[in-house]
């Protein structure tokens, strides 16, 4: 039987929306990687205004700090995101679609390098509190939570897609992959260990990767087959 994961991308004349989704979520990345850098001032003010904002709730409601840690260290955490595109690729393998699962595979990989490289290369430091309700340990941007979740869920969404799943399964899936973009984000924030601008910038990252593998395989997937009918 002929499996839609290995079917050719019907969209190959034009740049796909992929690639200028990837292309333009690089190109803000890049902009607010710049401005993190050189620690440009109403970026640094915005940042602790609400960094500060969040610190004075989250230290008044232990509860939803304690929900918070299981949200982030249990549920959303990047291991559990990496599980997930593991079992997809070992799903993919053993259908045959080996190429798309080694695509998944190189891409979480190079997310994962791509996020600490940044890191090393900025050594932005996190929000520092008398009274800390959590901790975390390394540079602060890009957060590495939100850019794994954004990875981890495009990749299954875009699989999904390729699939031809149900209409429903796609929309329950969709919706759960925006909570768990949108949750991990603001735990981190609530839990004071990220500044906002390294959540956005690890959402801009994640997606600027996704898109471009997206749009990178669909044109790979699309090339004709020398000695082929």
């Amino acid at each position: 039987m002929h499996s839609p994961l290995l079917s050719p991308a019907r969209h190959t004349r034009s740049p796909s929306p992929a690639l200028w989704t990837g292309g333009v979520c690089g190109a803000l990345a890049l902009v607010l990687l710049i401005l993190v850098a050189v620690r440009w001032s109403p970026l640094t003010r915005l940042d602790r205004d609400i960094a500060e904002a969040l610190h004075r709730r989250a230290v008044t409601e232990p509860g939803l700090v304690h929900l918070n840690r299981i949200l982030t260290d249990w549920l959303w955490d990047p291991w559990t995101m990496r599980a997930l595109i593991a079992v997809a690729v070992v799903v993919l393998w053993q259908r045959g679609a080996r190429m798309l699962a080694a695509w998944v595979a190189v891409t979480t990989l190079v997310s994962s390098l791509l996020q600490q490289g940044i890191k090393a290369a900025v050594g932005r430091e996190r929000p520092r509190w008398p009274d800390p309700v959590d901790s975390a340990h390394y540079a602060a941007f890009p957060s590495g939570h939100a850019m794994t979740a954004v990875v981890s869920c495009g990749l299954l969404l875009w699989l999904l897609q390729r699939s031809g799943c149900r209409p429903w399964i796609r929309r329950a899936a969709l919706a759960a992959a925006g909570v768990s973009v949108l949750g991990v984000g603001l735990t981190r924030l609530y839990l004071g260990v990220h500044w906002p601008s390294d959540v956005v910038g690890g959402w801009l990252l994640g997606a600027a990767l996704v898109a471009l593998a997206a749009a990178s395989y669909d044109r790979y997937a699309s090339r004709p087959r020398v000695g082929t009918d």
